[in-house]
């Protein structure tokens, strides 16, 4: 795999963004619809004490994603009501066109006391398009269990013959490094499979070795199928100091598959790194990788962990020489 950077494309402060947010453009990812793809994105207001709320929005290109079409100004999805999953933030979103319907499964999390936050997946419906979606239900679809305990989250969905698939992460502990800071979280990525996309059957088991140590946190795995081949781009890191140590901070990784449960982890084939300077040099996180027109993209996000915008890349080469996607069983609609 090789990936030619074609640089940041979406800066979040030269737009007006809703519910007051000001910065960041995390996790992007895409809906394509027949004259544009939509790209979704979680940015972050301010609250009345000062902290933190993520919100879901998008940005439409064109299909070549060579122009910016324009900026929705308010929330794909409302926030969840008190004391549910959702209540302070929305981060990431996946969509899946599913006929003339949307399903997105969301990352919704909470404020907690003896550590920062908790997080489910959700599941939500729109049918306009894309532009709003509905909530199914007020609880999340995936949470913790008896063998993923913590951080149910950054669910990606496709659908290959009769099966949806979904990989997320999950937390395995929160582990406190040093005596005077904040605990760190653990978190591996996971697999689940389901006959409707809604109800889905999960083990907790880890599917993607760890590179670093067995404290290595593992986040936001996105899958494309090429020439029968399945290529997984996700990002990882040091569980500890990787918010001042850009050594540790976020790295893009690959993995690859010919049956979908079982990994083979090389990220010397991943073709993409840190750039020697710029706005991607200290972090890369949160990769999406999408097909439209017979190309393959990555979006992802770069340093302050999307702060300052997203950035887009192309596939140039693959080692079958065809960069061909696979037929999934994704349903599509011309509107």
């Amino acid at each position: 795999m090789k990936w030619k950077k074609l640089g940041k494309i979406f800066n979040p402060t030269e737009h007006e963004l809703p519910n007051r947010c000001v910065e960041f453009a995390q996790s992007p990812q895409t809906l394509v619809l027949a004259d544009r793809v939509r790209v979704y994105f979680s940015t972050r207001e301010r609250d009345n004490v000062g902290k933190f709320l993520s919100h879901v929005t998008y940005a439409d290109f064109s299909r070549d994603m060579s122009r910016l079409i324009g900026v929705s100004s308010k929330s794909v999805i409302a926030l969840g009501g008190l004391g549910c999953f959702d209540e302070h933030g929305i981060f990431p979103i996946n969509v899946l066109r599913d006929g003339e319907r949307v399903m997105a499964y969301t990352t919704g999390w909470n404020r907690k006391v003896s550590v920062s936050a908790d997080a489910s997946i959700g599941f939500a419906i729109s049918h306009d398009n894309g532009e709003t979606f509905q909530r199914n239900g007020t609880g999340p679809l995936l949470t913790a269990s008896l063998n993923e305990p913590f951080l149910v989250a950054d669910a990606f969905v496709a659908r290959y013959g009769n099966d949806y698939h979904m990989w997320y992460i999950y937390g395995t502990k929160w582990q406190k490094f040093t005596e005077t800071e904040a605990p760190d979280r653990v978190y591996k990525i996971a697999h689940a499979t389901s006959p409707d996309g809604v109800n889905w059957q999960r083990d907790g088991r880890q599917i993607v070795s760890d590179r670093l140590n067995a404290d290595e946190c593992q986040a936001l795995p996105t899958v494309i199928c090429l020439d029968g081949v399945y290529h997984m781009y996700f990002c990882y890191r040091q569980a500890y100091g990787f918010r001042q140590d850009s050594n540790r901070a976020y790295r893009i990784g690959y993995a690859r598959s010919t049956d979908l449960e079982n990994w083979v982890r090389d990220d010397s084939l991943a073709g993409i790194d840190v750039s020697p300077d710029g706005w991607d040099a200290q972090m890369q996180c949160y990769p999406h990788v999408f097909e439209c027109d017979g190309k393959v993209y990555m979006l992802y996000n770069g340093n302050e962990f999307g702060r300052h915008g997203f950035g887009l890349a192309i596939l140039e080469t693959y080692n079958s020489g065809k960069n061909q996607p696979c037929q999934s069983q994704e349903t599509t609609t011309t509107s």
